[in-house]
């Protein structure tokens, strides 16, 4: 069978397009605002041309710090890294994304878009989103992204779509949001189902709740599986991706450095280590004086009483916060001895407080490959920064508003069934 072809919208750092990828799909353009994002899926697509060309140690230099970014890229070809569209999906912006689009489908010879994937920036349709903002994000242009999403479902005319997003589009606007992209996509000629789905069951260790909507022109009806019922067979301890990680303390790590022990059956069959002896982006963030003291308290707090630390029930003296009725939370482990973590959200990127690594002698907040590793990124993922110097703030921000490729594979391979 000749792979599927698809586009990915709102891409962001491609954990959705990973599992598409990893399920044997292949990716006509992403389309990304972020240039930093842009980055890392260039750095991503030349993965993945490079396995196809029997050349991972081309990539392997480049990881290993053995050649430049650019150099990496000089090994690809043209079309493939101008399929990487940094543009922001808007009227302003769509003729020029659907030219570039165009050129790659009329330069690969693609007869027709097998599928659409992505999803819109969620922090519109968020709950907490809506509570921090004054108007409860009701004047945020980006509630109204998913007309964007429909505009390049009429353009392509794919046989299917797979658009993700937060649990809280359910009940924005009171459901008009939701009601809306319905009636719109009946409109473009596409039935739905909404599928209210958890990572943790597609084997991700990680609590994290999303909505998937599963797109199909109305020519055909295919048979959806049950993705709400879906249960992985891979499951384990969040411990799984602590124990072959070299020990950090607060501001250290490589972005190079060697796994201490052997792979474990989650790393092996969650695809996270994937044979290379070398492993990147393991830093830590540097902490306060006062942070690491409040770190303390809270991981033996947890380690030893299995009770999470109320921010309340801190010395006055390491009390700063003048809010102490919401967010109490706001210090909490990464508990490794529970099969699912806390959602990991963007968030991370300003502070690692909601992150705290269950390793009281480390006494520090998860490393970015720690936080990758949540997410079910593979090791050998590369997340970039605008320049090519480490830029952790961007890894983590990418990280925290991913789809856990894990969790996208599955879904793809039934999607490819489907179609």
């Amino acid at each position: 069978m000749s792979k599927l072809n698809y586009i990915d919208l709102f891409a962001g750092a491609g954990g959705l397009s990973e599992g598409f990828n990893q399920a044997g799909f292949n990716a006509i353009a992403h389309v990304e605002i972020d240039n930093a994002a842009c980055k890392t899926l260039t750095t991503r697509s030349a993965y993945h041309f490079l396995k196809e060309n029997n050349q991972l140690d081309i990539y392997n230099s480049y990881l290993s710090k053995a050649i430049t970014r650019e150099e990496l890229y000089s090994y690809l070809p043209i079309e493939l890294t101008e399929s990487i569209i940094n543009l922001g999906i808007s009227n302003e912006n769509n003729n020029e994304i659907y030219k570039k689009i165009d050129f790659q489908i009329n330069n690969r010879n693609i007869q027709e878009i097998d599928l659409i994937i992505g999803g819109p920036p969620c922090q519109a349709y968020s709950l907490v989103g809506r509570a921090r903002s004054e108007h409860g994000m009701k004047r945020d242009p980006r509630n109204f992204l998913y007309v964007q999403y429909a505009a390049y479902l009429e353009k392509y005319k794919p046989k299917m779509f797979v658009f993700e997003n937060v649990i809280g589009l359910l009940s924005a606007g009171s459901g008009m949001y939701l009601e809306n992209m319905k009636k719109l996509f009946k409109k473009k000629g596409y039935s739905i189902e909404i599928c209210r789905v958890n990572a943790e069951n597609f084997g991700v260790l990680q609590m994290r709740k999303r909505l998937i909507i599963i797109g199909w022109k109305d020519d055909f009806i295919p048979n959806i599986p049950n993705f709400e019922k879906y249960q992985s067979n891979i499951n384990s301890f969040v411990n799984s991706i602590f124990k072959d990680l070299p020990k950090l303390e607060a501001g250290s790590g490589k972005d190079v450095d060697i796994y201490v022990n052997n792979s474990n059956e989650y790393l092996t069959k969650s695809n996270i280590r994937v044979g290379d002896d070398f492993i990147t982006q393991h830093i830590a963030r540097p902490h306060t004086l006062q942070d690491k003291k409040i770190y303390e308290i809270a991981v033996d707090r947890w380690n030893n009483k299995m009770e999470r630390l109320n921010y309340n029930h801190l010395p006055d003296k390491l009390k700063t916060h003048k809010n102490r009725t919401s967010f109490t939370d706001r210090f909490k482990v990464v508990a490794d001895n529970l099969q699912s973590s806390q959602t990991v959200v963007a968030h991370i990127a300003k502070d690692g407080h909601y992150y705290i690594h269950p390793d009281i002698e480390q006494n520090r907040s998860i490393s970015v490959r720690e936080a990758a590793r949540i997410q079910s990124f593979p090791d050998n993922y590369y997340f970039e920064g605008v320049k090519e110097s480490i830029n952790r703030t961007a890894a983590f921000k990418q990280i925290g508003n991913a789809v856990p490729p894990l969790m996208a594979k599955i879904i793809a391979d039934q999607i490819k069934g489907l179609i």
